[in-house]
């Protein structure tokens, strides 16, 4: 079976889809900043000063690990980015 036909037959079920459909918001989010922060030619260790949180936990929100909101809102602030919430 190939992933995709696997992934399509997983994403059947309900809390299998919600929890892809999560990760992959945070995941989305993450790459946001990271192209954001590049864009701007500053590293990682920069911006985390900058919005002051440690290296690791800046690296962990752009991976999409461990994700805590208030370090998503401290480095798109520091980047001057807008995060909107839509229903």
């Amino acid at each position: 079976m190939r992933f995709r036909d696997h992934l399509d037959e997983k994403m059947k079920a309900e809390g299998f889809r919600t929890a892809f459909e999560e990760e992959k918001r945070l995941l989305e989010l993450g790459l946001a900043i990271a192209d954001a922060r590049e864009r701007r030619g500053m590293t990682q260790r920069e911006l985390a000063q900058k919005c002051g949180v440690t290296q690791q936990q800046l690296s962990k929100i752009e991976n999409g690990i461990n994700c805590n909101l208030l370090t998503f809102i401290k480095a798109s602030s520091a980047l001057g980015l807008d995060l909107t919430v839509s229903a």
